[in-house]
């Protein structure tokens, strides 16, 4: 099934940065405060900050000292969170909302694992709300059947309890994957390569250390200067280890003059 209106170009620039305003994430009847911190910190490590509480055990629970201590810094999004007094409140302006439920109904919106769902979602024109239900009992019927489509993380069947915090956490993720998703920066540059001159260099003064040993006859080398050679090779040296192995072959040159 694919939501309405979707639009049939999926090339379309899905990218974070044209996503602002179009997801928000609705946790209704919670009763812990630390998962509605950790929830906090889950959306917002996904680039989303929309957060609506419907009825949760306490009306200032996005401010309670342990809501700060597992949102680990989303305290924007806490700061910013809406307490409403029902789900409908909570769905306005949402065009398409994706209830969470682990458990089939007999009858309501169909059941989709995000990822296959995600997909046609992301491309169409819909401001999309993910509903979560309270953590002992997860939503009542009447909250899912308000909801265009269910959404079932797959897990073991045999046991498929999660944290509140930990389903927001996939479902954030799989979404934000859905829009385009955000590129990994590597720590450090990419290092630099060792050119063949370097290489050759590398060979010739491991020949002198290898004969300052006794392990190779400069009169009979054989192939092994070849074969070292493409050895070198197919490391890909950067020059940082071209470097280590020239220390290694002067320290080698030095050991028949240190025990003379």
């Amino acid at each position: 099934m694919t939501p309405p209106d979707a639009a049939a170009d999926r090339t379309a620039d899905r990218s974070p940065e044209h996503t602002p305003g179009r997801t928000r994430f609705v946790l209704v009847g919670t009763s812990h405060a630390g998962n509605v911190g950790a929830a906090a910190r889950a959306i917002r490590v996904m680039g989303f900050g929309e957060l609506v509480l419907v009825q949760p055990r306490w009306p200032d629970v996005a401010q309670r000292e342990e809501a700060l201590a597992m949102a680990s810094g989303a305290t924007d999004v806490l700061a910013a969170a809406r307490v409403v007094a029902s789900l409908p409140e909570a769905l306005d302006g949402i065009s398409w909302a994706c209830a969470t439920a682990m458990t089939p109904r007999d009858f309501g919106p169909p059941t989709w694992a995000p990822r296959a769902h995600f997909e046609a979602l992301a491309a169409g024109p819909h401001r999309v709300a993910f509903v979560f239900g309270p953590e002992r009992t997860g939503l009542a019927n009447e909250d899912v059947y308000r909801c265009h489509a269910c959404l079932s993380i797959p897990a073991d069947p045999a046991y498929g309890s999660l944290n509140l915090a930990q389903a927001v956490q996939l479902i954030a993720y799989e979404w934000r994957q859905a829009l385009g998703g955000f590129a990994v920066t590597p720590r450090t540059a990419d290092p630099a390569l060792a050119d063949a001159r370097a290489i050759a260099g590398l060979l010739a003064h491991w020949q002198q250390a290898l004969v300052t040993i006794g392990f190779l006859d400069p009169a009979a080398p054989k192939k092994l200067l070849p074969r070292l050679n493409q050895l070198l090779n197919r490391a890909q040296l950067t020059s940082e280890e071209l470097h280590i192995l020239r220390g290694i072959a002067r320290a080698i040159e030095t050991l028949p003059r240190a025990r003379g």
